[in-house]
């Protein structure tokens, strides 16, 4: 099992694993999962690795309170969002809730904001492009989605707390003041895993107490409906032992994970897995909009060798977000520091 796919390539580049088309019917897995998941364990045009689990990232968590405002709780685009947010803003309260603060791994949502964009704003060719170093971090269209984010949250009033708060707000605390009364914001994008890390009270009434939606497409952008996240890769050794690839044939297929899905927390790859599995009305939600994408890609710095997506480019948002340096400045400097082997 990987939990990113960078471990998987690795192993698929030292030999060791086995492309799934040798034991498993890849068109058969290929028609139940979400388009693209199994991209990102291609290499040389062969697949190693099948998802068993799914995390989902693209999506906006709003308050039961949001719906008094009259605004949608449907978005058509990024653009449309701004222009809410500029109405929610104008009543004084702010639209996003945001927190980039996370110990020694600071910054990392931030990375899920500019993934987000660049998949939306210039389309899933040129996110593998960029996510593979085929072109350089600092290619203009990544710099411009650097300051597309900057427009959406880091412009005054449009986030809780500014710039400060958002860096000093936790992941998991960032949509506590929504819960206030009078809130103090509304929107949070953010995994489905964060819905364990909500207030208790909230968690207890999750159906009613939230509403969810997807994070749209950018008007002028990539056509379709992008959905960002990740999951568990699952892999066979190079051997042909029977009894692991039984195990590999039911890991991968939408019948797994029923039991799973029950307890909650876990979601399916698979369109065709039964939402009656899981407990809430919410995940369905969730799993249903996923269902309907018309592409998934990996978190995108979960794709990057380390020093970059888990090293400069958290380091990166920190300082872009604080002010310290302009987009540009810090795409220069995350390209600088990309692996030379």
């Amino acid at each position: 099992m990987f939990p990113q796919p960078g471990g998987l390539i690795e192993q698929v580049e030292a030999q060791q694993i086995q492309p799934i088309d040798t034991y498993l019917d890849f068109d058969a897995i290929n028609a139940t999962l979400i388009p693209g998941f199994l991209d990102a364990a291609r290499v040389n045009g062969r697949y190693y690795g099948a998802p068993m689990r799914m995390a989902v990232k693209s999506i906006v968590w709003y308050p039961e309170s949001y719906k008094a405002t009259g605004n949608p709780t449907e978005f058509e685009s990024v653009q449309q969002m701004q222009q809410i947010g500029d109405t929610i803003k104008s009543s004084g309260t702010a639209p996003w809730c945001v927190g980039f603060e996370s110990g020694p791994a600071t910054g990392w949502p931030g990375t899920d904001w500019i993934e987000e964009l660049v998949l939306r704003m210039w389309g899933p060719d040129v996110y593998d492009q960029w996510t593979k170093h085929q072109i350089p971090f600092n290619d203009e269209r990544i710099v411009k989605s650097f300051e597309e984010m900057g427009k959406l949250l880091l412009t005054d009033g449009n986030s809780y707390g500014g710039r400060t708060g958002i860096l000093a707000t936790g992941f998991g605390d960032a949509m506590n003041p929504a819960f206030e009364s009078p809130p103090k914001c509304y929107w949070m994008r953010q995994g489905n895993f964060v819905s364990s890390m909500l207030p208790k009270a909230v968690t207890a009434e999750l159906d009613t107490a939230v509403g969810t939606a997807v994070f749209p497409p950018y008007e002028g952008g990539y056509a379709g409906q992008p959905i960002l996240g990740g999951g568990d890769i699952a892999a066979l050794f190079n051997g042909d032992d029977p009894d692991a690839i039984a195990v590999m044939k039911y890991l991968t297929s939408d019948k797994f994970g029923a039991e799973w899905a029950k307890a909650g927390g876990w979601l399916s790859p698979h369109k065709t897995f039964d939402q009656a599995n899981y407990p809430d009305e919410t995940t369905r939600r969730i799993a249903d909009m996923a269902s309907k994408a018309d592409v998934f890609r990996y978190d995108g710095s979960d794709l990057m060798p380390n020093a970059v997506g888990g090293g400069t480019f958290w380091s990166g948002m920190v300082a872009f977000t604080s002010g310290e340096k302009t987009a540009q400045q810090v795409a220069d400097d995350i390209e600088k520091s990309w692996p030379t082997s």
